[in-house]
């Protein structure tokens, strides 16, 4: 077994993912480089004009779920299931990835509807 790993480890490319944690860590020691931690809740109203939506994994562990709610409460117009300026989604089988499928899927879906709105000038 332990000469299979090996063998394994040897075809491995460490490369991408170690330079994946060392920007990720980056933004993370210099806190995504905001000059506060609620920067984005308190200058909302720089993005409220943009059609968004905010998709969370539920079992997300850099961004708990929290986050989600406390940005749908700071937009007060949007509902929490759909409206027109923002939804928000909860993916009940994902974490932060981009790269889980249900993350994946809502993403893409978000962009559809957004070039939809493009597409025909309006919500």
């Amino acid at each position: 077994m332990i000469e299979l790993l090996l063998v394994i480890l040897n075809y491995v490319d460490f490369s991408i993912p170690q330079a994946f944690a060392r920007i990720e860590n980056h933004y993370f020691v210099n806190k995504g480089f905001f000059p506060s931690d609620s920067f984005l809740l308190d200058n909302i109203e720089k993005i409220r004009h943009i059609n968004a939506t905010i998709v969370q994994g539920r079992y997300d562990m850099c961004c708990p779920i929290m986050t989600a709610w406390d940005l749908h409460k700071a937009w007060p117009e949007a509902d929490f299931k759909v409206t027109k300026m923002l939804s928000v989604i909860i993916v009940p089988d994902a974490g932060h990835s981009a790269n889980e499928l249900g993350i994946a899927a809502e993403l893409v879906a978000a962009n559809e509807k957004l070039k939809n709105i493009i597409k025909n000038g309006g919500p």
